[in-house]
């Protein structure tokens, strides 16, 4: 069984390599500013942090974190692996964070560094779990057993009252869609609380599946303080409900394991305020490094943005999210990668080409509340430019066969191909 934990960092410092990456190891295991009395050899051996590479890579012309010191001439640019011994931590979450992304971040030898991978033994599936549901599980309670999962967002994104939202679920049941969910900006506001939400948004879902045999998924936000997930959670289960969002970085990850200890339902992650810790190439997080996290600590959906987004990464950053959620991890279920984020139909044939799956949940906002034709014609949209994808059929044979679709191009353009 694999004893530690290896993290992968890219830093840049003006010291040299050797010299910034011991630092980094001292300052996150045994060592401080200057070597004290009982950091004994046999501590060090057991407990200290050890480079196992260091690879010098381009440097790119960014300006150097505030506090940085050394000649900025000087700057060099590495790919650094530290592996820390097990030991130190545990198969504790928010104790591995405190190790591998803690201080660390603030070591003033550093002019960047950002957490980019981290290679965990099984002893943190064996402790946390992972997803309950995951895409089968989500497959079978949407009625979705093959194809992409059509989603879409409450728009507006706050301001509809309950009664409102009942008639939005309403429409979107009878256009067919898979999944429908709270925006993240609605919580339980004194507007429109989480239980007059579930009050008026269940017998819509319920009667639609009187008539069909199947009811979308409803993704309620029971983001809260600690104290309240639990009873945001039963909540939701008690009237029938089948999905809960959490938005993880507000509660954190541990509040997503508390979640997930006794979640009935999945469980939707939102990575809202993820820019934070990740727009940024010289600090923070990468996406690849913190999905793993957030897959182990329970989400069974995680948000990894879509192709020609409306938001600031690129297509390649994208894809790199989707399929780094697509990779197994060792003892846990498959979460399903969600898509969002200024998403259409007319991206469905170029996203299917480079993923090759449609193990996904594909949610559009404005693709579809705003299609030229109403709520029912963008789901129609949608589906028809998916199911055409994973025919291998053009776009252009898609068009002519989807008059939603070819609607939907009057507003967001030309299809990408």
């Amino acid at each position: 069984m694999t004893d530690h934990v290896t993290a992968s960092y890219v830093i840049e410092t003006s010291l040299p390599l050797e010299r910034a990456a011991e630092v980094l190891a001292g300052e996150q295991s045994t060592g401080t500013f200057v070597r004290v009395e009982r950091e004994s050899g046999a501590v060090r051996a057991r407990f200290a942090a050890q480079v196992e590479s260091l690879e010098e890579i381009p440097m790119t012309d960014a300006s150097a974190l505030p506090g940085s010191v050394g000649d900025p001439a000087l700057r060099r640019r590495a790919l650094l692996r530290l592996r820390f011994p097990l030991d130190n931590f545990g198969p504790s979450i928010p104790n591995l964070q405190a190790a591998v992304a803690g201080n660390l971040f603030e070591i003033k030898e550093l002019a960047a560094i950002k957490l980019v991978d981290l290679d965990l033994p099984v002893a943190f599936a064996e402790r946390y779990g992972g997803p309950r549901f995951g895409v089968a599980g989500t497959r079978t309670l949407v009625g979705r057993e093959q194809g992409a999962m059509i989603g879409t967002i409450v728009k507006p994104s706050i301001g509809l009252s309950p009664e409102q939202l009942a008639e939005v679920v309403d429409e979107l049941a009878r256009a067919g869609v898979d999944f429908i969910k709270d925006d993240e900006l609605q919580g339980n506001g004194p507007s429109a609380p989480l239980a007059a939400r579930v009050a008026a948004v269940m017998p819509v879902l319920k009667r639609h599946a009187d008539r069909t045999g199947r009811m979308p998924m409803y993704a309620f936000n029971i983001t809260d303080d600690i104290h309240l997930l639990e009873q945001n959670h039963d909540l939701v289960v008690s009237a029938g409900g089948t999905c809960v969002m959490v938005c993880i970085n507000m509660v954190g990850l541990a509040g997503l394991a508390h979640v997930n200890r006794f979640a009935r339902v999945p469980i939707h992650g939102h990575r809202a305020m993820f820019g934070a810790i990740s727009r940024s190439d010289q600090l923070g997080f990468s996406f690849r490094a913190w999905q793993k996290l957030a897959r182990l600590s329970g989400a069974d959906h995680l948000h990894t943005n879509g192709i020609s987004n409306k938001f600031y990464e690129s297509d390649a950053q994208v894809l790199d999210a989707i399929a780094a959620v697509r990779t197994p991890l060792d003892g846990i279920g498959a979460t399903v990668p969600v898509l969002s984020s200024g998403q259409w139909g007319g991206l469905a044939h170029a996203t299917y080409r480079a993923v090759g799956t449609t193990d996904l949940l594909v949610l559009a906002g404005g693709g579809i509340h705003g299609h030229p034709g109403g709520a029912a014609e963008g789901v129609a949209s949608m589906r028809d430019a998916w199911a055409s994808a994973e025919r291998g059929e053009s776009v252009d044979q898609a068009l002519a066969a989807s008059p939603a679709l070819r609607r939907a191009t009057e507003l967001f353009g030309p299809p990408r191909d």
